[in-house]
């Protein structure tokens, strides 16, 4: 299992503890039973929106051919749209959009840094599977919100072009079989990044309550591990 406190974990127990932890019970909770707060999970929710439309643009601009320009333009355009309904949603809750997201800049300009690639494909595939996982997890996230939640739920579950991405990964694996443990290997590296953006939304009260939480990462890895599948990758 991997830690939601990082990848340096947070140190190891002694066997007393683990005894002692073992015989308390243990309460689980599931993403949609917490009650998150609306204004910081709509503006992550959009800002991150926002960053995979730029990194979608930047693929776009470096693509080989015309075909796959075409298909990364169309995919930046549904993310650009749900990035719009999410910072429209904002507005309507009385929210200066700008203001709620800027607090979250940072972050996520730093991850997105972060997770960006090396070249082409591993870009592509950064922003299949880390835009996979985060709005597997906003999504379910946002559904907990008790006004309008399974509203914003459905714009983050929204389509996000996808398919075009698989089809040009699986079209470059095909050309070049090296490929495919190269980004096999580079798949499981963005998983701990990414975990971090997801766990930082979480209430203070969730956040460290990592044995509560645990079907959350469950969730979230089950849904990462098909997607790696859909690539002919091993997670």
């Amino acid at each position: 299992m991997i830690s939601w406190l990082g990848r340096h974990g947070s140190g190891a127990e002694s066997p007393r503890s683990r005894k002692r932890t073992a015989s308390l019970p243990v309460e689980r909770v599931s993403i949609e039973a917490i009650r998150p707060e609306p204004r910081a999970v709509i503006a992550q929710a959009a800002y991150l929106q926002l960053g995979a439309f730029e990194a979608l643009s930047r693929a776009a601009g470096a693509a080989p051919d015309l075909h796959a320009k075409a298909a990364l333009s169309a995919a930046a355009g549904l993310v650009l749209a749900k990035h719009r309904a999410l910072f429209a949603e904002l507005e309507r809750r009385g929210v200066s959009p700008a203001d709620a997201m800027a607090e979250y800049r940072p972050g996520i300009d730093a991850f997105y840094e972060l997770v960006a690639g090396a070249d082409w494909y591993e870009a592509l595939a950064s922003i299949y599977l880390t835009s996979g996982l985060l709005d597997d997890f906003f999504s379910r996230l946002a559904a907990g919100i008790e006004d309008g939640g399974a509203k914003v739920s459905a714009v983050i579950a929204g389509d996000s072009g996808t398919d075009a991405i698989v089809a040009l990964l699986a079209a470059g694996m095909e050309a070049d079989p090296k490929l495919a443990s190269r980004l096999a290997v580079w798949g499981r590296r963005l998983v701990g990044d990414t975990l971090l953006v997801a766990r930082s939304a979480l209430p203070p009260t969730e956040r460290t309550a990592e044995h509560r939480i645990e079907p959350v990462l469950t969730e979230l890895m089950a849904e990462h591990t098909r997607r790696m599948d859909r690539l002919g990758l091993t997670a």
